[in-house]
């Protein structure tokens, strides 16, 4: 196996894995019973299992994030500066578009457009607009911006509140865990990822790309990669125990060890805080690290999901609603497919199964969509020179 080939099967194998993880979080959105009216992660009413459920799930995003920009540099060996700034610019507006059109409608089941969300591909988008800015002006400072987003974002948790269309940017930029922004008395967007700290983690992730060229032995990027992901974890330990910067919500001791231990693990997402990119990313590394002698079944079997990220992460969440809406106008016949609690319509927050049915849903799903992943694959493998597949 040639060094490129296996540079690409180790990406799409973390890929794969973390996208499987991904989807049980999605699953457990539609298919618990607690999804919209419990929080799995506030220690007072969660329980270790419906944390972890949560918890691992943690780690799907910012390696995915990552991931997508080591991609980008990998991409850069065909492409002049300019070719790879004007692709990454486009493909980032696409994704945006995807976000606001195909993916609301998918998660909602709402042709009216009554609610907006823009999530992690919103994030993505805008990540990828402004590395291909970036890219124009050089490796440097693409290390040095993102350095800068992905240490220093966890400022502003110190600053004093804004007020009036400041505060709305600041909170969509840096701060947000989730910015309504009314668009008339029926139709309102949500801003749940705060944009610029998952720029950083892309940007870094593309800086990552320096240890994926040609003249890059196997075991040199394996010690960086290790040597990174051991940092980034100390980093954690250490500003956790100090408990001053990184993550606006501090642990504190609980009742009992095990929910102390919860506490000091339960780190922020919305918005992404240093202290969540830094154990996510960490142990990130360290797989990307133990992935490269590994290959078997088991890591094939993760690889097919990881080559078609686009086709899998929209085709995951239609099937999720869709069996969500089969399994509602099933044992639920002739009750309103609406609440007014969950935005989701044939998933009423009264609507939902305890934790081993969102197992058992999960692994139905993922078997479910296999197949189409891996004819997909075949295609896109077979029809490189096809453009449009680039986008997809």
């Amino acid at each position: 196996m040639s060094v490129a080939t296996k540079r690409f099967a180790t990406i799409d194998v973390l890929r794969g894995v973390i996208m499987v993880i991904m989807a049980l979080d999605h699953v457990r959105d539609y298919f618990h019973i607690d999804a919209f009216t419990g929080n799995p992660t506030d220690l007072t009413t969660t329980t270790p299992a419906l944390f972890f459920t949560r918890w691992i799930t943690h780690f799907c995003a910012p390696i995915f994030v990552l991931l997508s920009g080591l991609s980008a540099y990998i991409s850069s060996r065909n492409k002049t500066k300019q070719e790879l700034s004007i692709f990454l610019i486009k493909r980032g507006f696409w994704l945006l578009f995807v976000e606001i059109v195909i993916m609301s409608l998918i998660l909602t089941f709402n042709p009216k457009y009554n609610l907006i969300l823009l999530l992690v591909l919103w994030a993505i988008g805008w990540s990828m607009v402004v590395l291909g800015l970036l890219v124009r002006l050089g490796y440097k400072w693409i290390v040095g911006v993102g350095l800068l987003l992905f240490l220093g974002h966890n400022i502003f948790d110190y600053l004093s509140p804004l007020s009036g269309p400041a505060d709305i940017v600041l909170k969509i930029l840096f701060t947000s865990p989730g910015t309504a922004i009314p668009l008339s008395t029926t139709h309102i967007v949500v801003v749940s990822y705060a944009i610029l700290p998952w720029t950083g983690i892309m940007l870094l992730g593309y800086a990552l790309g320096y240890y994926y060229r040609q003249d890059v032995t196997i075991l040199t990027r394996k010690h960086f990669l290790i040597k990174a992901g051991i940092a980034l974890l100390l980093i954690f330990v250490v500003l956790r125990g100090v408990n001053l910067y990184g993550d606006p919500s501090p642990w504190q001791e609980q009742s009992t060890g095990l929910y102390t231990l919860l506490s000091f693990f339960n780190v922020t997402k919305y918005p992404v805080s240093l202290l969540y990119s830094c154990i996510t990313l960490g142990v990130g590394m360290l797989l990307l690290a133990l992935l490269e002698n590994i290959n078997n079944r088991l890591i094939k079997f993760f690889a097919v999901y990881g080559k078609v990220p686009f086709y899998y992460y929209v085709g995951h969440f239609l099937l999720i609603h869709l069996v969500c809406m089969a399994a509602f106008l099933l044992l639920r016949p002739g009750e309103p497919i609406a609440d007014g609690i969950s935005p989701f319509l044939f998933s009423p927050a009264s609507f939902g199964f305890a934790l081993p049915v969102v197992y058992g849903v999960w692994a139905a799903i993922v078997l479910l969509i296999y197949y189409p992943c891996y004819r997909y694959g075949k295609y896109k493998q077979a029809n490189k020179q096809k453009w449009w597949l680039s986008y997809l």
